[in-house]
């Protein structure tokens, strides 16, 4: 028996997955290396960006060649628009290009990879490649910023006003302002559209108008137009006027509220101040006159009727106006409201106030000459009437004023410096003297007097007073407890000034001391152009007693003590070398 020999083991076939897995992994490294054989370069055929052919470039050439194109179309500015205005940015200036390398990366990474490449075999090209844009946002932000100082707007509210009688109407307009960090990136897109007609709405911040359109044709219709279709008519006492459409439209104006609704503002003020109505109403007596006072015997009399002041305030003009501008025909007519200021002295006042008897009258005399009658008209005419209540101190200067060549004066001779010269107001010291004389009888508180520096024949001594704008007045204060009420006229050798009121003293009488400390004049001779001669007087002190008394008896006395310079006796001559006219 032989022994059995086992067979020889078989070798299994590979099963039909392996060998198609092997076959493919070469068939796949085929396709790619062929595919690189037929691009030729590092960019796949068919490649384009912006229509721009770069398939089968190196990267060196793809660069050069969009370098080359794209040149022009990044330097193209872009036309751009904030709200309705328009303007261009240069992308330069902005900081805005295409970045060629960044553009040849992406062509070629696309191209690059075995899927890309094997697919390149079965496709007609590699497709168009949108550039990359290169954004230096510091640039761009500064370019936007100067662009918003063109292109931005205020907002507009919509206003009605008023020209020569014309309504006119202003259109409301909303504002924008640029947004500056949102348009940086917003300038994108159409850098790469590159459409040189096409205009880029930048993102805006947007402000609405508080008065709109509407309401600007509400108030036109509502107030406007009635208000200049005619001319209103008013009346203020006694006096009555037009006012047009033109002279209102001046003074007239439409102002929003908070809800943006316009309402009309009349200045009446300015309307009050127009030649049209000023005119007619400064007519009215703006000042009230006291009612005069006069003497039958030693009784106060009314002379003439007191007359009342009429007052149209701004208020009230403004008050008649404004409701009048909406109507038609006779309803565009009206009367101002008048305030009536009455005067202190009236005929049924007079005697409540005390004014009933004279209490004091004193007139001085003069050598008549032209300039004394005027200066000493004028400032009796001043005086005249005065009203001083219990208590008030009243004022000469304050009273008749500056005097002036405006204020009614005229040069004449006066005392300046201890010597006579011609001066504005010389003359008046006679109504000074005149008023301080009914004071002292009258029995009223001197507060401020002054005597001539020398004295003068005409005046009692030691009883006298002069005044001097700026540094001398006359002043006393109504200590009778009733008011006083000052009568003052002049003829052209005399002025006489009354004291009328309530007497508090019987009667009050004057005693004159003798002169004391009397002193010689000196002789000068004086070549002054306006040179006045001068008669000497010795200089001399006196003093006067004011005597009260009361039931027939003396209550009080009050002394006034006056010091007199000599008055130089003073000749008139040529200086050297002159002539007089």
């Amino acid at each position: 028996m032989h022994p059995r020999i086992p067979p020889s083991p078989r070798k299994a076939p590979l099963p039909p997955v392996a060998l198609a897995g092997g076959a493919l992994a070469v068939g796949i490294g085929g396709l790619y290396l062929a595919g690189l054989l037929l691009t030729g370069g590092e960019i796949e055929a068919g490649t384009t960006v912006r229509g721009l052919d770069i398939g089968g470039l190196t990267r060196e050439e793809a660069t050069r060649k969009l370098e080359r194109h794209l040149a022009a179309d990044g330097s193209r500015h872009l036309a751009v628009q904030v709200g309705d205005r328009k303007g261009t940015v240069d992308p330069r200036q902005a900081g805005i290009a295409f970045g060629i390398r960044e553009t040849v990366d992406r062509a070629a990474s696309t191209g690059a990879d075995p899927v890309s490449v094997i697919g390149g075999l079965f496709r007609s090209g590699g497709g168009d490649i949108e550039p990359v844009v290169r954004i230096d946002e510091d640039k761009a932000r500064a370019t936007l910023g100067k662009l918003a100082k063109t292109l931005d707007q205020q907002a507009r509210d919509g206003a009605v006003s008023f020209d020569e009688g014309r309504v006119e109407q202003i259109t409301p307009r909303t504002g924008y302002a640029l947004d500056v960090d949102a348009a940086t990136g917003a300038l994108r897109a159409p850098f790469l559209r590159g459409a040189a007609d096409s205009v880029t709405v930048l993102p805006a911040r947007e402000t609405r108008p508080k008065v709109t359109a509407e309401e600007v044709r509400r108030a036109v219709r509502a107030f406007a137009q009635p208000a200049m279709s005619a001319p209103v008519t008013l009346t203020a006492g006694d006096k009555r006027f037009t006012i047009t459409p033109a002279v209102l439209g001046e003074h007239l104006t439409m102002r929003p509220d908070d809800t943006g609704r316009l309402t009309p503002e009349l200045d009446s003020e300015g309307l009050r101040a127009a030649p049209a109505v000023a005119g007619a109403l400064n007519g009215l007596p703006t000042t009230p006159q006291n009612a005069r006072l006069g003497l039958q015997g030693e009784k106060v009399v009314v002379t003439s009727e007191a007359r009342p002041a009429v007052q149209v305030t701004d208020k009230a003009l403004g008050k008649a106006v404004l409701p009048l501008l909406t109507e038609s025909g006779d309803g565009r007519t009206g009367e101002v409201a008048t305030e009536q200021i009455q005067p202190e002295i009236t005929r049924e006042s007079a005697a409540r106030l005390g004014l009933t008897e004279k209490m004091s009258s004193f007139t001085v005399t003069f050598e008549p000459a032209a300039y004394r009658t005027t200066n000493i008209g004028r400032a009796a005419e001043l005086i005249d009437g005065s009203v001083v209540m219990p208590d008030e101190t009243w004022s000469f200067n304050r009273t008749v004023g500056e005097r002036t060549r405006a204020n009614g004066f005229v040069d004449g001779i006066m005392i300046l410096d201890g010597q006579y010269v011609e001066a504005a107001g010389g003359g008046v010291s006679a109504v000074a003297t005149t008023v301080f004389n009914a004071m002292f009888f009258a029995g009223v508180k001197p507060v401020e007097y002054g005597a001539h520096s020398f004295y003068i024949e005409r005046y009692p001594e030691g009883r006298e007073a002069t005044v001097a704008w700026g540094s001398l007045d006359l002043r006393f204060a109504n200590d009778s407890g009733k008011a006083v009420y000052i009568q003052a006229e002049s003829t052209d050798t005399s002025v006489t000034v009354s004291f009328l009121g309530t007497k508090k003293y019987d009667e009050i009488t004057s005693v004159k001391g003798p002169r004391t400390n009397v002193r010689q004049p000196a002789k000068k001779v004086s070549t002054v152009e306006k040179c006045v001669p001068q008669t000497p007087l010795e200089g001399f002190d006196v003093t006067v007693q004011r005597i009260f008394r009361d039931n027939g008896r003396e209550v009080r006395r009050e002394p006034f003590h006056t010091h007199y310079t000599p008055r130089d006796e003073v000749t008139c001559a040529e200086a050297p070398g002159e002539r007089r006219p």
